[in-house]
């Protein structure tokens, strides 16, 4: 959903204000009050009917605190978080003796399921408010210290982008970042560090943020599911969106992020109604708001350790041990891309060699030359952007015929852009480089080899499914699922005669256990194509909840 300036601050008919003034508790507050801290585990929507509430960015490691927002009379508070349950990072208190209405997080619940019209109000204006917080001084409630050449620091940076979190990053090899790590006392090994007004995150991973921010999954006492998705790629995440909005009690898993490959793309232009394309990242995130909108809960990192299913009921384990119980599950775990086996290739990893190509590595790059690796339509948007980026690319291809595996008009767009060197039957040989990537040797089907600068080696060679975990789902001999169609009556044992059915579409060889997406054999490995597939189980899912019990 589109969201422009004056969406931040919408403003209310008589009718609309009083029906979002009966979702909250009434509460008169003395000047100077506190209505919620940063590092609160939730914070309530506050609907101001008389005074004024200022949203605070509390004091930093090397700063005053900063009045990022304040909200009168007929005006209410609250951000993206209050749909994601997201632990406040910003404070509140009431500039002025005030009368305001508390919506605590149930009762949010209910105005977003119940109040169609108000809940597409205060969307627009909790999106429009978290692109206004990521530009401003609210970025700097959360803190990034490391070096740019850090696979650590990078898995940190991914993370907060594709959550869309307010943030900032500090180099450490600048004065700035040097300062800020200074006044923490963070040392050389304890780097990255992330600085939050409650905690400074040594070491620091995105599990680590993730627990600290409340974005992990947190057990409750009474979970149940109806449907679990593994897997938060464009598959999962249409799999979210359809479940939650057609009443199933959703929660959406994902081992790194919410976004799977797509997010690694820096446009795409094929996915329909997107006339001037749209960046992956970009197209993911509005899916996972669109998810929680309808209440799907969404928990990441959370990776899965195994999946276990009986005709009634399904057993997901993650890594920790905690089982989650569900009465079906929707496996969308994707794939991801292949490596060379080259000396040094993991040293590098982060350091100058990418499996994505957005504006963090990008900038990181800088201008100086970088190569893409592939001959799909993934590696060819990463060449487009980089030089877009004003970078000279160069496209390594092993295959004589860059036609013969990519749309046409991406072939042709790079085959006609100067900046981009298309280098046919040839490998990356090669890397060489000390704390990171600076050059790679290339090998010709002739033999011939050539060395060339390279601060950026983008890898885009063909994906891997993420199904090792499993064990007892049926796969092809490339190990991604079987499903319906795709089975013999080999793969399927007792449990199916008792339920008396063979299996729906998109449903695998263990009853009420579903695959969606590229990690599912005979895939069109196209972002639509999965958006579609994701959709579609759910439909099966259903069929499945019908037919049995429980």
């Amino acid at each position: 959903m589109a969201a422009n300036p004056t969406d931040a601050r919408p403003v209310l008919t008589d009718d609309q204000w009083q029906r979002l003034c009966s979702y909250g508790t009434p509460e008169q507050l003395p000047a100077g009050a506190w209505i919620f801290r940063a590092g609160d585990d939730v914070c309530d929507m506050i609907v101001v009917e008389a005074g004024r509430v200022e949203i605070v960015r509390p004091a930093t490691a090397d700063d005053h605190e900063a009045t990022v927002a304040d909200y009168g009379a007929r005006e209410f508070t609250g951000e993206l978080n209050l749909l994601t349950l997201q632990s406040a990072y910003l404070s509140a208190r009431t500039a002025a003796a005030s009368r305001v209405r508390r919506i605590g997080p149930a009762a949010f619940r209910t105005l977003m399921d119940r109040d169609p019209e108000l809940s597409d109000l205060v969307l627009r204006a909790l999106i429009a408010r978290r692109r206004t917080l990521r530009d401003g001084q609210a970025a700097r409630s959360l803190e990034v210290v490391g070096r740019a050449s850090s696979a650590p620091a990078l898995a940190l940076r991914t993370y907060a982008a594709r959550l869309q979190l307010p943030h900032t990053w500090n180099d450490v090899e600048t004065p700035a970042g040097a300062a800020l790590a200074r006044a923490v006392s963070a040392t050389d090994d304890e780097l990255p560090v992330v600085i939050t007004p409650g905690a400074v995150l040594r070491r620091a991973t995105p599990s680590a943020l993730a627990e600290h921010l409340g974005l992990s999954y947190r057990p409750t006492s009474g979970d149940e599911f109806d449907l679990v998705v593994i897997g938060a790629g464009p598959a999962g995440l249409a799999a979210g969106v359809y479940g939650a909005s057609e009443g199933l009690r959703t929660l959406v898993l994902d081992a790194v992020a919410a976004g799977g490959q797509a997010a690694a793309s820096s446009r795409i232009e094929n996915y329909l109604g997107f006339t001037s394309g749209i960046s992956g990242t970009e197209l993911t995130s509005a899916a996972a708001v669109q998810a929680q909108k309808f209440g799907a809960r969404i928990a990441s990192p959370c990776r899965v350790a195994a999946l276990h299913s009986d005709p009634h009921r399904v057993r997901v384990v993650l890594s920790d041990a905690t089982t989650i119980n569900a009465r079906a599950a929707v496996i969308a775990t994707g794939a991801t891309y292949r490596s060379l086996p080259l000396p040094h290739w993991a040293r590098f990893e982060g350091a100058g060699i990418y499996y994505a190509a957005t504006e963090i590595e990008a900038r990181a790059c800088g201008t100086r030359p970088v190569a893409v690796i592939g001959g799909a339509n993934s590696a060819g948007q990463a060449a487009l952007y980089l030089a877009g980026r004003g970078s000279q690319v160069a496209l390594v291809v092993r295959g004589s015929d860059l036609y013969a595996g990519m749309s046409s008009y991406l072939a042709d767009r790079i085959v006609a852009d100067p900046a981009i060197t298309v280098r046919t039957g040839t490998r990356v040989a090669a890397l060489h480089g000390d704390s990171r990537l600076t050059q790679i040797t290339l090998a010709e089907a002739s033999g011939e080899t050539t060395t060339q600068e390279c601060v950026g080696l983008f890898c885009f060679i063909g994906a891997t499914p993420a199904t090792a975990w499993l064990d007892g789902l049926a796969v092809d001999d490339h190990g991604f699922l079987r499903t319906d169609a795709g089975l013999d009556g080999g793969d399927l044992d007792g449990s199916w005669t008792a339920l008396g059915r063979r299996p729906l579409p998109f449903e695998t060889n263990k009853p009420r256990i579903f695959a969606a997406g590229d990690v599912r054999a005979g895939s069109m490995k196209r972002v639509a194509a999965a958006v579609g597939e994701g959709a579609s189980a759910v439909s099966s899912v259903h069929a499945a909840l019908r037919t049995t019990k429980g």
